[in-house]
């Protein structure tokens, strides 16, 4: 019941939260071999209390923790203070400091890259430079993610890999990201734009002096200069590109098979097919690109949730700033139509507000005074004039911006497999291609080489997997997108793909079947107490409690709380608390409480929360607390029985009678009750036991007090996530609305985007076999070759695009 002990306010804090013009300090500790939860909040609260800090937060699932200490003398001496806090509770765990090097994390922007092949080599490369712990290619956003391992060594790398990019794609240019590189994109799409008009204006030129050639009837040498031309301005670019990779040592790769095939066909006297066949390579590959980087907008545009500005109240005047630079405690004005840039909360004015870009709901919400507002919203109609909360690196729509567009990073089983295939399968296509040229004419009677040789050539044109290599990242992530849309965040492909195989779903109760909302609904004194009485001492034993429980029996009180007249707070885990309340002992928990206090108490059945109350050893009487049903939780079990999910289990702390009348309610396969959240831990073990190896289980909850859950089950998903860092940090997915059906739309969103990628592998890979038969046996011609590569290609990409909607999920 109260079992996450945080002060709601004290004079210390109320006097620094008034002062947001104090520059505050933050710190991050990381507290070795944490494995309590139940002591991670005793730490959090006793900190908490500490003049200076004005704020604690202890991450159970990361073991960290992160202080913000008002800038005054003597900070060492306060972390000593809260070091010996950490070992009083905790005498095992080993508290050590945080050291962030932000430079260790270097972003590098490809501008120009779209071959998916190249980009796997470019990944796969710059893994092998001395002193990068990771590195890793978003072939959508077109970044290379790279990890230094030492600082000192970063100049070095990035020369290194600037290497290795202009070896493997000449073409692309390599762009350290830093602050200051908001405008790249714009820039990147104008030369992107010049560059296809160009290329669109020789591919023309060339393609009528191909017409021509062919049309007319000219003496061969003539015939052969012209098609000479043509393919020196359709094709010159490609077999520049193929001789500087060789010289390199880059072989196998597009531009080295389309030169052999053409080239080929033309040492085979196939003028016509060697000119065309590089034509409509070029023309196949140019709508590739478009397609590809047209998706790519598509999907980012689904997540364009970044602020442009912020309107800045200083004194009287109004400045249009970026939204970097606003400070906690600064005043900013949103006009109507206009995007929230910040976290903070109304103080001047009402208005409706359009959620859609975070949560996916279309109804608009009224917010006024005294109400927080996340950035990210649309103020609809008011002048809303907000004080903000959070600065922007830690705002709502800056830890969405980041967890999606690194979501891709993350890649699902099937897309290291594809990479890993695409490593084999053109070298061996490549062999193959030798081997039909050279043994059919040798063994075969009547066989000629330069028949052979042009199936061959045609062997090669196909080779190339782009198909597969730029398609299926671009179906996952296009999901990815399609889930934000929805108001689901799903971290990256491989949780995405893991969706796929859910057979059990585990629920907690409160906040993610329930509406969190706890009322007193009866109060029941004994031993001549008034319902007043009764209902001051369970609020003043409850103070110190953030729980719902709590909050509902402070509301209920409504009074102001004298803290000098508590002594002594001491919480019993799975149990109640003790305070000494003037001089006399409170006991407020459950019946445990009781039982372990030998107290005589009264058993009731009811449907509520009973929070029992002693003084002196005496029973005092119960109060009882109920919740409700979230009206969107029988339709969320019943979507997900309908797609397939084999058991739904509910997990609380609460009591029996509560959970199993919830879990009839709702058509629960599974409940336990009156479980601590270790006990949580253990039936979700025994659960594992239960399902098929390829099968994944869910656990639901709201946030960091499910921490050791979330983090054991296969996948996390964290219910009403929006605001709440600890849910964002804690899960793998995060839906972003409280709505359990939402669960079920993940799943449908998953199992669509996986049946679009294995559209694209089966049908990549089944065109281009059946090509190399039909090539192989002399049925097919360097045409059908040509669809098999660049055809096949387009199609993938345009078929991994309807990944992105989501109607009717």
């Amino acid at each position: 019941m109260a079992s996450n002990i945080k002060i709601a306010s004290s004079p210390v804090k109320a006097q620094l939260s008034n002062k947001n013009n104090v520059r505050k300090i933050k710190k991050e500790f990381i507290l070795e071999g944490l494995g309590c939860a139940n002591c991670a909040a005793k730490i959090e609260q006793k900190v908490n209390e500490l003049e200076g800090i004005n704020s604690a937060n202890v991450n159970f699932l990361t073991k960290t923790l992160t202080l913000e200490i008002k800038e005054i003398t003597g900070i060492e001496e306060l972390i000593k203070v809260v070091t010996n806090i950490v070992t009083s509770i905790e005498s095992h765990v080993k508290v050590k400091e945080k050291v962030i090097e932000k430079s260790l994390r270097k972003e590098i922007l490809l501008e120009g890259l779209c071959c998916g092949n190249c980009a796997a080599k470019i990944e796969r490369e710059s893994n092998t430079i001395d002193g990068v712990k990771s590195a890793l290619v978003d072939f959508i956003s077109t970044k290379l993610i790279i990890e230094i391992e030492d600082s000192s060594k970063q100049n070095a790398i990035i020369d290194n890999i600037k290497g290795l990019v202009k070896r493997i794609e000449p073409d692309v240019k390599v762009v350290v990201i830093d602050d200051k590189n908001n405008s790249l994109k714009n820039k990147e799409e104008e030369a992107e734009e010049e560059n296809n008009k160009s290329e669109i204006i020789r591919f023309a030129i060339g393609a009528l002096i191909f017409g021509v050639a062919t049309a007319m009837k000219f003496p061969s040498v003539i015939e052969l200069v012209l098609y000479l031309i043509s393919y020196v301005l359709i094709g010159g670019e490609v077999v520049l590109g193929a001789l500087r990779n060789i010289r390199r040592g880059q072989v196998f790769d597009e531009n080295f098979l389309m030169s052999i095939a053409t080239i080929g066909a033309f040492a085979i006297g196939e003028y016509p097919e060697g000119v065309a066949v590089m034509l409509f390579y070029q023309i196949g590959e140019m709508f590739q690109d478009m397609a590809v980087n047209r998706s790519r907008k598509s999907i980012s545009a689904l997540m364009d949730i970044r602020p442009d500005f912020a309107n800045l109240k200083i004194n009287d005047e109004i400045k249009n700033v970026d939204p970097e630079e606003v400070k906690i405690g600064d005043v900013i004005i949103v006009k109507p139509g206009e995007k929230v840039p910040l976290d903070g909360k109304v103080i001047e004015g009402n208005s409706m507000v359009d959620t859609a870009a975070l949560t996916g709901e279309s109804v608009p919400r009224k917010v006024g005074v005294g109400d927080s507002i996340l950035s990210g919203v649309i103020n609809k109609n008011g002048l809303l004039t907000i004080e903000v909360e959070k600065e922007f690196g830690d705002s709502t729509v800056a830890k969405i911006l980041d967890l999606v567009q690194n979501a891709s990073s993350k890649k699902a089983p099937t897309e290291n497999f594809i990479t890993k295939f695409a490593r084999y399968y053109t070298p061996a296509v490549v062999f193959a291609a030798l081997a039909l040229a050279a043994i059919p004419p040798l063994v075969i009677d009547g066989a000629t080489f330069s028949e052979w040789v042009y199936r061959a050539l045609a062997f090669l044109v196909v080779s190339c997997p782009c198909a597969l290599v730029v398609s299926i990242p671009l179906g996952f992530f296009g999901g990815i997108g399609g889930a934000s849309k929805n108001g689901i965040l799903v971290k990256g492909g491989n949780y995405l793909e893991a969706l796929n195989d859910v057979e059990m779903v585990v629920f907690d109760k409160t906040g993610t079947l329930t509406k969190g909302i706890f009322k007193v609904t009866e109060i029941k004194p004994e031993n001549n107490i008034s319902e007043d009485e009764l209902v001051a001492c369970a609020a003043y034993a409850e103070n110190y409690s953030n729980h719902p429980i709590a909050t509902s029996i402070l509301r209920a009180y409504g009074s102001e709380i004298i803290r000098d007249k508590i002594k002594d707070y001491e919480e019993i885990s799975g149990h109640g608390v003790k305070v000494i309340l003037d001089g006399k002992e409170v006991l407020a928990g459950n019946y445990k409480l009781m039982n372990k206090e030998n107290i005589a108490y009264k058993q009731v059945e009811t449907i509520g929360t009973v929070v029992h109350v002693a003084i002196d050893k005496k029973y005092a009487g119960y109060i009882v607390i109920s919740d409700e049903v979230k009206e969107d939780s029988v339709k969320a079990i019943k979507a997900l029985k309908d797609i397939g999910v084999k058991k739904t289990v509910m997990l609380t702390g609460d009591n029996k009678t509560v959970g199993t009348k919830i879990a009839k309610e709702l058509g629960l396969d599974e409940v336990h009750a009156e479980l601590l959240p270790d006990q949580k831990v253990e039936r979700l073990e025994a659960l594992f036991k239960e399902k098929s190896p390829k099968g994944k289980i869910v656990f639901v909850g709201d946030g960091i007090n499910d921490a050791p859950v979330l983090a054991r089950a296969d996948i996390g998903i964290a219910m009403g996530g929006v605001g709440s860092d600890a849910a964002i940090e804690a899960a793998d997915v995060v839906i972003m609305t409280d709505e359990p059906s939402k669960i079920a739309s993940a799943i449908k969103i998953a199992k669509k985007t996986r049946s679009i990628v294995m559209q694209n592998i089966v049908f990549a890979l089944g065109v281009k076999v059946i090509i190399l038969v039909l090539v192989a046996f002399g049925l097919g011609t360097m045409w059908e070759a040509v669809f098999g590569d660049v055809g096949v290609a387009l199609l993938a990409v345009l078929n991994a695009m309807r990944a992105m909607k989501v109607e009717n999920m």
